[in-house]
């Protein structure tokens, strides 16, 4: 049983039946299944996209459950990206969840053909796993958004969309494009990124549980970092919306 007219009756209140089948014809991936991933996925399928690839390495333990969506007790110990697909079939069980437990690095990048989706989102932590995905995306004609960090943010007030080049008072941006400076590459087109410029630092680094490795594309720091559902959940959601609302309108960037 695929979505049925009542599941998806708001949407097409909203959108009308043209943009609800650009959705369901759409092909979207969504690399990083984490705070903010987790999220953007779960709007996608429940506003109508039924091809969705999604891309994470990393298993649920206990230290997501105060953020991630599919992170909870009785998911600790799966594969991410498993969890993820079991929840979002449970919203459309004819969806096409291809789940993928594997980092997007130099090693793997060869075995996706980026060029095949008609969006690509981006929800990294690693730092150079992220300039990669963004210098390769910015590539092809797939629509491209990218999330800047949401680690170390209380204020959701400050969340904002910029084009990358112009993002402002977000560490992970800063320095993503010191990287591409010094490695003398850049981007082969523009992007809009999801960030915050909240300043705040760690207020519990005592209490610091070194077993999580993720920190929410914080600014590249070795040790993981604070992080708040209604700040992750709304960087996810974001990003979502702006996918939508050009895969509805089969608008390019």
């Amino acid at each position: 049983m695929n979505m049925t007219n009542d599941s998806l009756s708001r949407v097409r209140l909203l959108l009308g039946t043209e943009s609800i089948n650009n959705l369901a014809n759409a092909n979207v991936a969504v690399f990083g299944i984490g705070g903010v991933g987790s999220w953007c996925a779960e709007a996608l399928v429940r506003t109508g996209v039924r091809h969705l690839t999604i891309v994470d390495n990393d298993v649920v333990c206990e230290s997501n459950i105060n953020r991630q969506l599919m992170a909870t007790t009785e998911t600790v110990g799966l594969p991410k990206v498993e969890a993820m697909r079991r929840h979002l079939l449970a919203l459309n069980p004819d969806a096409e969840i291809d789940a993928r437990q594997m980092t997007f690095c130099e090693e793997t990048a060869d075995s996706f053909t980026l060029a095949e989706y008609d969006c690509i989102i981006d929800a990294i932590d690693s730092i150079k796993d992220k300039l990669l995905l963004i210098e390769l995306a910015c590539q092809t004609d797939a629509i491209f958004f990218s999330s800047m960090g949401a680690a170390l943010k209380t204020d959701p007030t400050h969340v904002r969309v910029a084009e990358f080049w112009h993002v402002q008072g977000c560490p992970l941006a800063r320095t993503l494009r010191q990287r591409f400076k010094k490695l003398r590459r850049y981007p082969s087109r523009k992007f809009q990124c999801v960030y915050s410029d909240e300043p705040i630092m760690n207020r519990g680094r005592d209490t610091l549980n070194e077993t999580e490795t993720g920190d929410d594309n914080g600014a590249g720091q070795k040790r993981p970092n604070g992080s708040l559902v209604h700040i992750t959940a709304i960087f996810g959601m974001t990003l979502a919306g702006l996918a939508i609302n050009q895969l509805s309108s089969n608008e390019q960037q």
